[in-house]
């Protein structure tokens, strides 16, 4: 049984969601996310104008007659959203928890491929892969994949980005769309990612909060590692250890967007303290464009 609170998140998001997926954004969805190939369609009668390599000679031959084979987009795709809900994601400063931004993200996108008819499908990872759902299509299918992120609860676990990539590389044979949804605090996932990446269409969707980035002059602070269960004191008003902190983590993100550029993986960053739909556009024009 869901609890009323959690019925009422869900209604939130959904309305949330579809609202800010309108005919514009779904249209720049679909524009972006192209099927791949063509698929036959019919055999028809050959009228002047038609190319003439699309001839088929064997029925062209029986039927006395020319006839052309005819082809269409193959629009439909295959959508995997892959969820990092590891213990690092339950930590936000600002309105919304990490693993909460991450939930509405994924929820943007997953009613923007029902829109387009495009099947969608969830893996949920910690340092183990926790859900897998099989690609489906339907708003019901999308609901329950929102519940089921927001159900989740955290067991105070690491993250093995590595083998979430492989996993998909396993069970998902068909070339899809694979959204990789993380804070991406994890070490040597780059040869995975790059493989995966060579069969299917790979995107990152790095999730952070602005004070992992930038520490507040709060006087002493107590950090801890919720996946390693460490505590570790740090005097915030110090300017030094501020601009340490604030170094080192610049020096990280900086980091994992150079190893994504090196291998051809697109990143688009989602923070806990702005609205993404306007990144999110930006980053279907980029692509388009460059397209």
């Amino acid at each position: 049984m869901l609890s009323p609170e959690l019925v009422k998140k869900i209604r939130q998001i959904q309305i949330y969601t579809s609202r800010m997926v309108n005919a514009s954004f779904a249209g720049q969805y679909e524009s972006v996310f192209k099927g791949r190939g063509m698929q036959f369609e019919e055999v028809r009668e050959y009228t002047p104008g038609d190319d003439v390599r699309t001839i088929d000679w064997n029925v062209t031959a029986r039927a006395g007659k020319a006839y052309i084979k005819r082809f269409v987009e193959e629009r439909e795709l295959t959508v995997i959203l892959a969820v990092d809900l590891s213990a690092s994601g339950d930590f936000g400063t600002r309105e919304k928890l990490k693993n909460e931004l991450a939930a509405e993200f994924c929820a943007v996108l997953a009613f923007a491929a029902i829109r387009s008819n495009d099947k969608v499908g969830l893996v949920i990872f910690t340092d183990q892969i926790e859900l897998f759902i099989p690609p489906k299509k339907g708003t019901s299918h999308v609901l329950r994949l929102i519940r089921e992120l927001l159900c989740f609860k955290i067991p105070n676990k690491k993250t093995n980005i590595s083998m979430a990539l492989e996993y998909i590389g396993l069970v998902i044979r068909k070339h899809a769309t694979v959204f990789v949804v993380s804070d991406f605090l994890a070490d040597n996932f780059k040869r995975p990612l790059s493989l995966l990446s060579k069969r299917h269409d790979v995107i990152a969707a790095n999730v952070h909060d602005p004070a992992e980035l930038k520490l507040p002059p709060a006087g002493l602070i107590e950090f801890y590692d919720a996946e390693t269960k460490t505590i570790r004191l740090i005097d915030s008003s110090d300017k030094k250890i501020r601009k340490f902190y604030e170094a080192d983590n610049q020096k990280r993100f900086q980091s994992l967007q150079g190893m994504l550029r090196s291998i051809n993986i697109d990143c688009i960053t989602i923070q806990t303290d702005k609205s993404y739909i306007q990144d999110l556009v930006r980053f279907f024009h980029i692509r388009h464009r460059r397209a």
